[in-house]
């Protein structure tokens, strides 16, 4: 490998690793956001977070690599424009394709590494992420006691306190409803002051009471005239109260959706899928059609010719001719026939649509998977083939006007993106058209910029923008400084004529 090949890998892989660690910091901080309310106030370990953050981390790779590479090829060339050495490495005869070269099989490397990484490892991740989060939800928050609020996150039993120590933990005016009870007896009991916490296991909780009073309501099958109420004090009352919802219980539950499956499994799925669609469809429309709307028992209508497979249509056109001139109680029965027909097909048709849409939104969701696995590494390819020209051309380093640039780009291409997403989920545009319309609009441009910076253009250069105005003010004002002089000798001549 060439010294000069090693310098520009070498300038390249620096920005390149910083550049997908902030990206993917940002990314972690949406993720975080969105599910903040769900995290905390649930005691959960450092382990789960970890675990959890990993695989959300894994799941945003193929969202934060095409951006890190654009971002990151603005930079390096950009940073060689600004120290002249890609002014140096030009002047000895080497073209931006030949410099940029090595960038290109390295990048090209990382599209073909970003397949696999969306193929095999994101399906893994989501599998693992959804699964800690369905555990998540279905546990239970901790403890929180709010001064003079009840808590009601324990089944049966609503608790009351008046004041708790934020040192230690101590409660007062304590007053606890207990409803658990089988029989349906209700326990109430009132305390000075004492200490209710969570097991170390999280399965028991642990209730000790000092200086109270409990009240306890018998009730017998007559419980709505006859009922006893007894009462005791006590100095001391420990309890110790089985309890789930409040461990995190790791389940063995497998969420299996399309962003849980790779490629194979996709195609079998669109496959599968396809055949459904085709084969509700055709059983909902073909006895719609047949045995619904056109009856030939009843006279209701005539069978239409796509669907006759005889050559009755003269008779069954005399059939309903001579409807017009049935008695009335005889038109009335048919049309009370034809209206109960209709109902009865409208609600077997909607029937077979809510499964058919079903179907059609599980093939949907299966296309768009299937084409963001492919059109990931085109992406990565085009996105450095726009960042490689635009820093040759900016020349300028560092974490400014590249990021702006990149950013814009990025923005532009994600909503795009999600665009064609949401027109093919809902089914107004085939796959292919929705997933690579980015692709196909970004692709020319990355064609455009290339073009632009091997033939030295200055098209992002403010200096030329700048003389290029300067020289068109200095054609523009003798015109404009001759039309003002025709103008005031127009309105001069026009004063004296009024004098």
């Amino acid at each position: 490998m060439k010294t000069i090949h090693k310098l520009i890998l070498k300038a390249y892989l620096g920005p390149m690793i910083l550049t997908f660690f902030i990206v993917m910091f940002v990314l972690m901080m949406n993720f975080v956001w969105r599910f903040i309310d769900e995290l905390v106030g649930k005691g959960l370990s450092a382990g789960i977070i970890i675990e959890l953050m990993t695989y959300a981390m894994a799941n945003m790779l193929p969202l934060g690599l095409p951006l890190a590479v654009l971002l990151a090829a603005i930079m390096t060339m950009g940073n060689l424009g600004e120290n002249y050495e890609l002014l140096a490495m030009k002047s000895a005869g080497m073209s931006l394709v030949r410099i940029t070269r090595p960038l290109l099989i390295l990048v090209s490397l990382i599209a073909i590494a970003s397949f696999f990484i969306g193929n095999n490892l994101v399906p893994y991740a989501n599998k693992k992420m959804y699964s800690i989060i369905y555990d998540i939800r279905q546990q239970r928050q901790t403890l929180e006691f709010q001064d003079g609020l009840f808590f009601n996150g324990i089944d049966d039993m609503s608790i009351r306190v008046a004041h708790q120590d934020p040192g230690t933990g101590l409660l007062h005016d304590v007053l606890i409803y207990d409803n658990r009870s089988a029989t349906g007896n209700m326990n109430t009991i009132v305390a000075d002051s004492g200490y209710i916490n969570l097991s170390d296991d999280k399965r028991y909780l642990l209730v000790t009471l000092f200086n109270g009073e409990t009240y306890e309501q018998t009730r017998n099958s007559q419980w709505y005239n006859k009922s006893a109420l007894r009462r005791h004090t006590f100095d001391v009352q420990k309890q110790s109260i089985p309890m789930d919802g409040f461990a995190m219980e790791r389940s063995n539950n497998s969420i299996s959706n399309s962003q849980t499956k790779n490629i194979n499994q996709l195609q079998s799925d669109i496959d599968s899928l396809e055949l459904r669609v085709n084969t509700a469809t055709s059983s909902s429309y073909e006895p719609l059609l047949k045995e619904q709307i056109f009856v030939r028992d009843h006279n209701v209508l005539p069978l239409p010719d796509s669907l006759r497979t005889d050559k009755r249509g003269f008779r069954d056109m005399m059939a309903v001719d001579s409807i017009g001139r049935l008695p009335l109680r005889e038109k009335e029965r048919i049309w009370n026939q034809a209206r109960a027909q209709a109902k009865n097909s409208r609600n077997m048709f909607s029937f077979d649509e809510t499964t058919a849409k079903e179907a059609l939104n599980q093939l949907y969701r299966s296309k768009v998977e299937w084409h963001k696995k492919v059109s990931l590494p085109v992406s990565i390819i085009i996105f450095f083939l726009i960042g490689a020209p635009l820093g040759a051309i900016i020349r300028k380093g560092g974490l400014g006007l590249p990021v702006v640039v990149s950013v814009i780009f990025f923005v532009i291409y994600y909503m795009i993106s999600l665009s064609g997403e949401k027109q093919v989920k809902e089914g107004n545009w085939e796959a292919v058209c929705g997933m690579w319309i980015s692709s196909f609009i970004l692709a020319p441009i990355a064609v455009y910029l290339t073009y632009k910076a091997t033939n030295d253009s200055a098209l992002l250069d403010t200096d030329w923008y700048a003389g290029r105005i300067k020289a068109l003010r200095e054609r523009v004002e003798p015109w404009f400084g001759k039309l003002k002089n025709a103008l005031k000798l127009k309105l001069h001549g026009k004063r004296n004529d009024t004098q």
